[in-house]
């Protein structure tokens, strides 16, 4: 390979499974096998691996294989915004961040402390799994409640407790040789489309933007963050053109010249919809590296964006400046995480007493439950003869749900009441109005803002059951899980007699706390 093919080579980040064989892929198409992987890393000289899915003890080995295969040490990186165990089973995985800005509207200290600890933990664990490059914190402001792909990933609504916790968890990280990411510039939150699927428009003016969206950018430059991605948002205030992912007025002009901040500038995935529907891969790859992006994020060839930008050199419509520009950017970002050596693994950080007790705190701490005070009538009056409890659960997609099984406190904690269980997904199709008979009802939902998800259609489902339960009495006691924006639609309808809680996280240790609020009779 030529020398400018190399250098354009390490600006490419590439997905793959963490899982160790091939016949565990579970997207292949954008995760390559081991032989078409090895060939990215060792031939074409790619400059790191994003990983979504596998196990903590499975990243261990992984991590280091794939290094060993790299001429240069790689970028190890993961979306690990609520802990390393949100992506990889084992490690510790904290409640979404506004669980945190949830503690923070009563408490900032107390929030923001648990913030550090969060980025300290996740850091170490990361680390002790191999990865070196935290895809996070999200900073963006979520002040639109029907946001489908940030939601509950922020620390807030509001700008300046986004601010201060984002940057309390940059400098928890900061303890350890990782990196870190402010996403999505110049801010995602105040969207109601999924950019995984199509392009959203942020139509404020550049006032709004500058007094909302941009705050908690600046802050997490200021303090330190090493690397922001951009948004696949088209802003008209700023470009009326090219989403700010392939702009140069954004990325160049407000982000690296306006808020001078000069570390890493990475894409959002360029396999997303809001990209790839209205651009070739050559094409986006191009643009965005003249727009100022040194990283480019999950192309789904990169044999082809690397040949595309090489050819932009080569005709002249990118300097050789450009792209040495950003190789020194990668290079000073690979120094920093290269003091610690692939040797150095160590799956004993992981899960430790104290991150578990700071996961429980965080849960205890930001739980809605304010009718403790109230039981749910699970045994009957008068020695009368119950009718027999439903544990209704519903959820988006059981087949890929990885917080509920028949260990996991949700199920199991009714189970040892003896109550007959009902699943619910998108999939199932059950129409509640073929329902017969009586049966007093736990009803459990799941449901947050996720990337490629079903919101808006599960949380209509939800509300079908819910109405049915009203109509017939059977409704006895409510467990909402994930949105505070489900919680807050709901809310006016549950009547004054029915217990019920809210947790921002889904979880096995949240379902254990929530469910413990409503029926102490089931702590083990």
């Amino acid at each position: 390979m030529s020398v400018l093919s190399s250098q354009v080579a390490q600006m490419v980040v590439v997905r793959a499974s963490g899982h160790l064989f091939d016949h565990q892929i579970r997207y292949p198409a954008w995760e390559p096998g081991r032989d078409r992987l090895q060939y990215w890393l060792q031939e074409l000289g790619v400059g790191g691996v994003i990983f979504v899915d596998g196990s903590a003890a499975e990243m261990a080995a992984r991590t280091k294989l794939l290094q060993s295969w790299a001429k240069v040490p790689l970028f190890l990186a993961a979306d690990i915004e609520e802990g390393v165990g949100q992506r990889f089973a084992g490690a510790t995985w904290f409640p979404p961040p506004m669980a945190l800005g949830s503690i923070a509207n009563h408490n900032l200290s107390l929030a923001e402390d648990y913030a550090e600890k969060m980025g300290a933990i996740t850091a170490s664990e990361a680390l002790a799994i191999g990865l070196n490059w935290v895809l996070g914190p999200v900073v963006d402001v979520n002040n639109n409640p029907d946001n489908p792909v940030i939601n509950v990933r922020s620390f807030g609504d509001n700008p300046e407790t986004v601010s201060n916790l984002a940057s309390a968890f940059i400098r928890g990280c900061q303890k350890y040789p990782v990196l870190t990411t402010a996403k999505h510039f110049p801010g995602h939150g105040d969207t109601a489309v999924d950019s995984h699927i199509e392009l959203p428009m942020l139509p404020h003016s550049a006032e709004r933007l500058a007094r909302v969206e941009l705050p908690p950018f600046q802050r997490a430059i200021a303090a330190g963050v090493d690397s922001v991605m951009s948004a696949h948002l088209l802003i008209p205030a700023w470009d009326r053109e090219l989403p700010a992912t392939l702009s140069p007025k954004i990325l160049t002009e407000k982000l690296r010249q306006e808020l001078c901040f000069d570390g890493l500038i990475v894409t959002d995935a360029l396999v997303m919809g809001a990209i790839a529907r209205g651009y070739s891969l050559a094409s986006s790859s191009v643009l965005a590296v003249k727009a100022g992006a040194d990283i480019l994020l999950m192309p789904e060839d990169p044999e082809v964006t690397i040949r595309a930008i090489v050819q932009a050199v080569e005709n002249g419509e990118i300097s050789p400046e450009r792209i040495a520009a950003s190789c020194d950017r990668i290079n000073k970002a690979k120094e920093k995480i290269s003091t610690r050596q692939v040797s150095d693994l160590n799956l004993d950080s992981l899960s430790t007493p104290i991150a578990v007790e700071t996961v429980s705190l965080i849960l205890q701490q930001s739980q809605v439950s304010p009718r403790l005070d109230l039981q749910p009538p699970i045994a009957p009056p008068n020695n009368l003869q119950p009718a027999e409890w439903r544990n209704l659960v519903i959820v988006d997609d059981l087949l890929s749900c990885r917080f509920l099984g028949h260990h996991t406190p949700a199920i199991a904690y009714p189970a040892k009441l003896g109550w007959k269980l009902q699943l619910i997904d998108r999939n199932s199709g059950t129409n509640p109005a073929a329902e017969t008979g009586f049966s007093p009802t736990l009803l459990q939902l799941f449901i947050r803002g996720n990337p490629f998800g079903w919101t808006a259609g599960l949380t209509e489902i939800a509300r079908v059951w819910f109405k049915k339960l009203l109509k017939t009495g059977e409704l006895k006691a409510l467990a909402i899980y994930g949105s505070p924006y489900t919680l807050q639609e709901f809310l006016p309808e549950i009547p004054d007699d029915v217990p019920f809680v809210f947790s921002y996280g889904q979880i096995p240790p949240a379902q254990a706390i929530a469910l413990e609020s409503l029926f102490p009779c089931v702590k083990a």
